[in-house]
């Protein structure tokens, strides 16, 4: 027990140590040259204006959400390209032997020269396999789509959507009604 002790604390200390030295060596040898712009905020590339307890509209945030969400999702379809590839290569019913051991030892993640008859994928089963990812990331796909088609619906891609609909009530509340338009006559 002491034994587990002692690593643990020579890891954490070792821990400090690593994560402290960069930030006291960068200390000591950078040069110390304030001036009022470097010195000043600075958030995203945009000027300090006003105070910082203003409202701000989420729809910046949403949007880089949704732009985040969907990007991970399709990231997705790399490792699924990069399994179900070999798959397919494997469903060619004219591939040779040494090949087919090839694509089969990679599929199943195994060393080629410890494989054995009962290792080697079918065609067959390649073929049953290559379907089955098929169908997999169609129904991946679907989902995705239907989440980004409900996203879509609610409007939380429209970025000018508020200034859209005050601009039309701001233009309903000039529209004047006809009947309470007077004219004036002029003397002939």
């Amino acid at each position: 027990m002491t034994n587990l002790v002692g690593h643990l604390l020579l890891f954490g200390t070792s821990v400090c140590v690593l994560l402290a030295l960069p930030i006291f060596i960068g200390r000591l040898v950078r040069p110390k040259l304030p001036t009022p712009e470097k010195d000043s905020i600075y958030e995203c590339g945009e000027p300090a204006i006003g105070s910082s307890y203003i409202q701000f509209d989420l729809r910046f945030y949403v949007v880089a959400l949704l732009f985040i969400v969907f990007d991970v999702e399709v990231a997705f379809f790399f490792p699924w390209a990069a399994i179900y590839g070999s798959a397919t290569q494997l469903a060619d019913s004219r591939l040779t032997d040494e090949a087919r051991l090839q694509l089969s030892a990679r599929l199943q993640d195994l060393n080629p020269a410890t494989m054995d008859a009962g290792n080697i994928v079918s065609a067959e089963a390649a073929q049953s396999l290559a379907i089955t990812g098929f169908l997999d990331l169609l129904v991946f796909f679907a989902v995705l789509m239907v989440g980004f088609a409900y996203v879509w619906k609610r409007g939380d891609l429209d970025w000018i959507r508020a200034v859209t609909q005050k601009s039309r009530q701001a233009a309903d509340q000039t529209v004047v009604p006809a009947s309470r338009t007077t004219s004036v006559a002029t003397p002939v």
